[in-house]
């Protein structure tokens, strides 16, 4: 019984995986759809979001079959219940790809006032971030984790340092208000996408603290 139990739990963990792989893919789309300012990159992956959707049901139901079919310890179960919350913010990470796309749709038409080296950097931060975290759930390893949740300064920062360059742009030249405030919101969607892989990190330390749970904390 245990051998197939550890079978599905495989199974989880690969498509734990794969799913990372798709919004890791999605987000170096969407950044280079921005940078190039390529509408039919941007709208592929406004399409694709159902895929995404897809996985994330096929992801639920592995964990239901675990929770309902067989006999999972304490631990086994904080390790289902983890991967549950943690393809939540996955496919939460998919949207914001998707939202990125959207707003580098509606501003395809006009070239940028400003370069873009710090959004791009956001981009690369968050999906080191996504990598690491999905990583750390498969390999339980907890140190990998909490280097995830320390990495979010790193955006942070970014984010700021994105802001002010943002507003010194409309300073500069008031006509740039609505890129301007384009450009704002994707920032704060790759800091909302960095906040997310946070969360899945968070989660895989909810699962492997095993002192942590035991003393109910």
């Amino acid at each position: 019984m245990r051998s197939k139990f550890d079978e599905q739990l495989n199974m989880l963990n690969q498509e734990m995986m794969h799913m990372g792989s798709m919004i890791e893919d999605r987000i170096q789309k969407a950044i280079e759809a921005l940078i190039d300012q390529n509408t039919g990159l941007a709208q592929e992956i406004m399409e694709s979001d159902n895929e995404v959707d897809r996985e994330q049901k096929i992801i639920e139901n592995i964990c239901f079959n675990l929770l309902m079919q067989q006999q999972p310890v304490a631990r086994d179960l904080r390790v289902i219940s983890a991967a549950m919350k943690m393809v939540t913010d996955m496919e939460r990470i998919g949207d914001h790809a998707a939202d990125i796309s959207e707003i580098t749709i509606m501003m395809a038409k006009t070239s940028y006032a400003q370069q873009l080296d710090d959004i791009k950097k956001m981009a690369t931060e968050t999906v080191f971030m996504l990598i690491r975290s999905v990583e750390a759930y498969v390999e339980k390893d907890m140190e990998k984790a909490k280097a995830v949740i320390g990495h979010d300064d790193i955006v942070d920062e970014l984010f700021d340092k994105n802001k002010s360059e943002i507003i010194d742009m409309i300073h500069k030249d008031p006509s740039n208000g609505e890129q301007a405030a384009d450009l704002l919101m994707v920032a704060k969607y790759f800091e909302r996408i960095g906040d997310h892989a946070t969360n899945i990190a968070e989660w895989v330390i909810f699962a492997l603290d095993d002192k942590k749970n035991k003393s109910g904390k």
